[in-house]
Protein backbone atom coordinates (compact mmCIF):
# COMPACT_ATOMS: atom_id res chain seq x y z
CA UNK A 1 0.00 0.00 0.00
CA UNK A 2 1.44 3.40 -0.95
CA UNK A 3 2.16 6.02 1.66
CA UNK A 4 -0.63 8.52 2.17
CA UNK A 5 1.37 11.39 0.65
CA UNK A 6 2.32 9.26 -2.37
CA UNK A 7 -1.34 8.33 -2.90
CA UNK A 8 -2.34 11.99 -2.56
CA UNK A 9 0.24 12.95 -5.19
CA UNK A 10 -0.97 10.21 -7.54
CA UNK A 11 -4.59 11.27 -7.12
CA UNK A 12 -3.68 14.92 -7.64
CA UNK A 13 -1.71 14.12 -10.80
CA UNK A 14 -4.67 12.14 -12.16
CA UNK A 15 -7.13 14.95 -11.36
CA UNK A 16 -4.93 17.54 -13.03
CA UNK A 17 -4.16 15.27 -16.01
CA UNK A 18 -7.87 14.68 -16.57
CA UNK A 19 -8.46 18.46 -16.62
CA UNK A 20 -5.44 19.27 -18.79
CA UNK A 21 -6.17 16.48 -21.28
CA UNK A 22 -9.77 17.69 -21.53
CA UNK A 23 -8.70 21.29 -22.13
CA UNK A 24 -5.60 20.76 -24.28
CA UNK A 25 -5.83 17.24 -25.62
CA UNK A 26 -3.90 14.07 -24.85
CA UNK A 27 -0.65 15.47 -26.25
CA UNK A 28 -0.45 18.19 -23.58
CA UNK A 29 3.08 18.34 -22.13
CA UNK A 30 3.50 16.13 -19.08
CA UNK A 31 5.73 18.81 -17.54
CA UNK A 32 2.70 21.13 -17.54
CA UNK A 33 0.64 18.49 -15.73
CA UNK A 34 3.34 18.10 -13.07
CA UNK A 35 3.60 21.87 -12.65
CA UNK A 36 -0.20 22.35 -12.37
CA UNK A 37 -0.35 19.48 -9.87
CA UNK A 38 2.35 21.15 -7.79
CA UNK A 39 4.69 18.17 -7.98
CA UNK A 40 8.06 17.70 -9.58
CA UNK A 41 8.56 15.87 -12.86
CA UNK A 42 10.26 13.05 -10.98
CA UNK A 43 7.13 12.54 -8.89
CA UNK A 44 4.95 12.38 -11.99
CA UNK A 45 7.29 9.90 -13.70
CA UNK A 46 7.61 7.80 -10.55
CA UNK A 47 3.85 7.26 -10.63
CA UNK A 48 3.46 7.24 -14.42
CA UNK A 49 6.73 6.33 -16.15
CA UNK A 50 5.31 6.95 -19.65
CA UNK A 51 2.65 9.10 -21.26
CA UNK A 52 0.84 5.84 -22.07
CA UNK A 53 0.72 4.95 -18.36
CA UNK A 54 -0.86 8.30 -17.52
CA UNK A 55 -3.33 8.13 -20.43
CA UNK A 56 -4.38 4.62 -19.41
CA UNK A 57 -4.85 5.67 -15.78
CA UNK A 58 -6.93 8.73 -16.72
CA UNK A 59 -9.08 6.81 -19.19
CA UNK A 60 -9.52 3.92 -16.76
CA UNK A 61 -10.79 6.40 -14.16
CA UNK A 62 -13.27 7.74 -16.72
CA UNK A 63 -14.56 4.22 -17.41
CA UNK A 64 -14.82 3.53 -13.67
CA UNK A 65 -16.82 6.73 -13.19
CA UNK A 66 -19.23 5.69 -15.91
CA UNK A 67 -19.68 2.16 -14.59
CA UNK A 68 -20.23 3.54 -11.08
CA UNK A 69 -22.91 5.84 -12.48
CA UNK A 70 -24.61 2.78 -13.96
CA UNK A 71 -24.66 1.04 -10.57
CA UNK A 72 -25.96 4.20 -8.89
CA UNK A 73 -28.82 4.44 -11.39
CA UNK A 74 -30.00 0.84 -10.87
CA UNK A 75 -32.59 1.90 -8.32
CA UNK A 76 -33.63 5.10 -10.07
CA UNK A 77 -37.26 5.21 -11.18
CA UNK A 78 -38.59 4.95 -13.77
CA UNK A 79 -36.13 2.41 -15.20
CA UNK A 80 -36.29 3.90 -18.71
CA UNK A 81 -35.17 7.26 -17.33
CA UNK A 82 -32.28 5.57 -15.53
CA UNK A 83 -31.27 3.84 -18.76
CA UNK A 84 -31.31 7.06 -20.76
CA UNK A 85 -29.54 9.04 -18.06
CA UNK A 86 -26.70 6.53 -18.28
CA UNK A 87 -26.78 6.51 -22.09
CA UNK A 88 -26.47 10.31 -22.08
CA UNK A 89 -23.41 10.01 -19.84
CA UNK A 90 -22.01 7.31 -22.15
CA UNK A 91 -22.55 9.52 -25.19
CA UNK A 92 -20.79 12.42 -23.48
CA UNK A 93 -17.95 10.07 -22.55
CA UNK A 94 -17.53 8.83 -26.13
CA UNK A 95 -17.74 12.34 -27.59
CA UNK A 96 -15.39 13.94 -25.07
CA UNK A 97 -12.92 11.12 -24.38
CA UNK A 98 -12.50 9.50 -27.79
CA UNK A 99 -9.28 11.41 -28.48
CA UNK A 100 -7.93 10.33 -25.12
CA UNK A 101 -8.61 6.66 -25.83
CA UNK A 102 -7.18 6.89 -29.34
CA UNK A 103 -4.03 8.55 -27.97
CA UNK A 104 -3.11 5.38 -26.09
CA UNK A 105 -0.42 3.74 -28.24
CA UNK A 106 -1.42 0.63 -30.19
CA UNK A 107 0.84 -1.75 -28.25
CA UNK A 108 -1.33 -3.40 -25.65
CA UNK A 109 -4.35 -1.25 -26.43
CA UNK A 110 -6.63 -4.09 -27.58
CA UNK A 111 -6.76 -5.94 -24.22
CA UNK A 112 -7.47 -2.65 -22.45
CA UNK A 113 -10.19 -1.72 -24.91
CA UNK A 114 -11.72 -5.17 -24.55
CA UNK A 115 -11.75 -4.74 -20.77
CA UNK A 116 -13.26 -1.24 -21.00
CA UNK A 117 -15.91 -2.31 -23.52
CA UNK A 118 -16.83 -5.26 -21.30
CA UNK A 119 -17.22 -2.85 -18.36
CA UNK A 120 -19.54 -0.64 -20.43
CA UNK A 121 -21.64 -3.61 -21.51
CA UNK A 122 -21.81 -4.80 -17.89
CA UNK A 123 -22.93 -1.35 -16.71
CA UNK A 124 -25.61 -1.15 -19.40
CA UNK A 125 -27.02 -4.69 -19.11
CA UNK A 126 -28.98 -4.35 -15.84
CA UNK A 127 -30.27 -0.90 -16.79
CA UNK A 128 -31.53 -2.22 -20.11
CA UNK A 129 -33.01 -5.33 -18.49
CA UNK A 130 -34.97 -3.24 -15.97
CA UNK A 131 -36.35 -0.99 -18.72
CA UNK A 132 -37.32 -4.07 -20.75
CA UNK A 133 -38.97 -5.74 -17.74
CA UNK A 134 -41.24 -2.73 -17.27
CA UNK A 135 -42.19 -2.79 -20.94
CA UNK A 136 -40.66 0.63 -21.63
CA UNK A 137 -38.08 -0.69 -24.09
CA UNK A 138 -38.34 -3.33 -26.81
CA UNK A 139 -37.35 -6.80 -25.67
CA UNK A 140 -35.55 -7.58 -28.94
CA UNK A 141 -32.99 -4.84 -28.28
CA UNK A 142 -29.62 -5.94 -26.94
CA UNK A 143 -26.84 -4.03 -25.23
CA UNK A 144 -24.31 -4.04 -28.08
CA UNK A 145 -26.93 -2.63 -30.47
CA UNK A 146 -27.86 0.09 -28.02
CA UNK A 147 -24.20 0.98 -27.41
CA UNK A 148 -23.67 1.15 -31.17
CA UNK A 149 -26.61 3.54 -31.50
CA UNK A 150 -25.32 5.65 -28.63
CA UNK A 151 -21.85 5.69 -30.17
CA UNK A 152 -23.34 6.89 -33.44
CA UNK A 153 -25.15 9.68 -31.57
CA UNK A 154 -21.86 10.67 -29.93
CA UNK A 155 -20.14 10.79 -33.31
CA UNK A 156 -22.94 12.56 -35.20
CA UNK A 157 -24.05 15.01 -32.52
CA UNK A 158 -22.71 18.50 -33.06
CA UNK A 159 -23.53 20.05 -29.72
CA UNK A 160 -25.75 19.32 -26.77
CA UNK A 161 -29.03 20.25 -28.47
CA UNK A 162 -28.51 17.95 -31.45
CA UNK A 163 -27.18 15.16 -29.23
CA UNK A 164 -30.27 15.41 -27.01
CA UNK A 165 -32.52 15.39 -30.09
CA UNK A 166 -30.78 12.31 -31.52
CA UNK A 167 -30.99 10.53 -28.16
CA UNK A 168 -34.71 11.35 -27.98
CA UNK A 169 -35.14 9.82 -31.45
CA UNK A 170 -33.31 6.69 -30.30
CA UNK A 171 -35.53 6.55 -27.21
CA UNK A 172 -38.67 6.82 -29.31
CA UNK A 173 -37.34 4.26 -31.76
CA UNK A 174 -36.64 1.60 -29.13
CA UNK A 175 -39.75 2.20 -27.06
CA UNK A 176 -42.13 -0.73 -26.89
CA UNK A 177 -44.74 -0.15 -29.58
CA UNK A 178 -48.16 0.77 -28.27
CA UNK A 179 -50.68 -1.88 -29.28
CA UNK A 180 -53.64 -0.59 -31.25
CA UNK A 181 -56.83 -1.99 -29.67
CA UNK A 182 -58.57 -2.23 -33.08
Amino acid sequence: MPRADAQRNRDLILTVAKKVFTERGPSAPLDDIARHAGVGNATLYRHFPTRRDLLVAVYSDEVTDLTTKGRDLLHHEPPADALFTWLRAFITHVADKGDLARAIPEDGRSPLFDEWHAAMRAALAPLLARAQETGAVRRDLDGPDLLALAGAVATAGSGAAQTDRLLRLVREGIATPVQNPN
